[in-house]
């Protein structure tokens, strides 16, 4: 499924349609691994749209135990999230 185009962003992977959304929300170049909370760019508000985008962007329900600083501290977290729970369905 990766391999697929995700929305209006035109990506054609997990990791790069969030890296997409974010760099457009907050008009800075991210790298996969760079820690998003620290950097003192993103806020709590920020972190539940990203939520949102990430269950209807890709069909996936983030629920619970998967709803942890650590899922969501970098896009690399946040693409193995994402395919964790895409093996769930």
């Amino acid at each position: 499924m990766s391999a697929s185009t995700f929305g209006a962003y035109g990506a054609t992977t997990t990791e790069t349609t969030i890296l997409a959304f974010i760099e457009d929300h907050t008009k800075i170049s991210w790298e996969p691994d760079t820690d998003l909370f620290a950097s003192g760019s993103v806020t709590s508000l920020f972190a539940l749209e990203l939520v949102v985008f990430l269950e209807r962007t890709f069909g996936v329900a983030v629920t619970g135990e998967d709803l942890t600083l650590a899922n969501f501290r970098t896009v690399a977290a946040m693409t193995a999230l994402v395919d964790r729970l895409r093996e769930r369905t």
